[in-house]
């Protein structure tokens, strides 16, 4: 499978790692974090994070600091990032909606079934965004932190 054809501009990957990063900048007592560090936390590559962060920051969700206290630090309050403007600046494709167009051939019921999974795959990408829009950095770190209590209460370690 060609993954060029399967993303937009970035790996779905990228998502995940990158709202994971945001999880772990949204806690209170971090002002700074360099992507080292980060990367560490995330069991990743430093210089993909590095790329990761270089776009959120570009789009304004990241601040970057240089130097030996350097790092990054979320601009804005993690209750106002949603996962949608994270899924966006990221610019994310859907594979299964590429995997389901490529499934069609030139001939003529390929193309009309092409036509139809256009406005399927359309509904689909409304839908997603629509739920990314309803949720926040904060409410991931939320879940996170409730998660963590709760194996705490049990004793299960992380």
């Amino acid at each position: 499978m060609n993954l060029d054809k399967c993303i937009g501009n970035h790996h779905p990957k990228w998502f995940g790692l990158a709202l994971q990063a945001l999880v772990i900048l949204s806690k209170e007592k971090i002002q700074t974090c360099p992507s080292g560090e980060l990367a560490g936390y995330l069991q990743s590559e430093a210089t993909l994070l590095r790329r990761i962060l270089a776009v959120l920051a570009r789009e304004g969700i990241l601040d970057t600091r240089e130097g030996r206290d350097g790092g990054y630090r979320l601009k804005r309050d993690p209750r106002t990032v949603t996962l949608d403007e994270v899924y966006s600046a990221l610019q994310v494709g859907d594979p299964l909606c590429y995997g389901i167009k490529d499934t069609t051939g030139t001939h003529p019921f390929g193309i009309e079934m092409k036509a139809a999974f256009q406005d399927l795959t359309q509904e689909m990408d409304r839908s997603l965004k629509e739920v990314l829009c309803r949720y926040t950095i904060a409410d991931l770190a939320q879940r996170t932190n409730d998660i963590s209590a709760v194996n705490r209460e049990i004793d299960i370690p992380g």
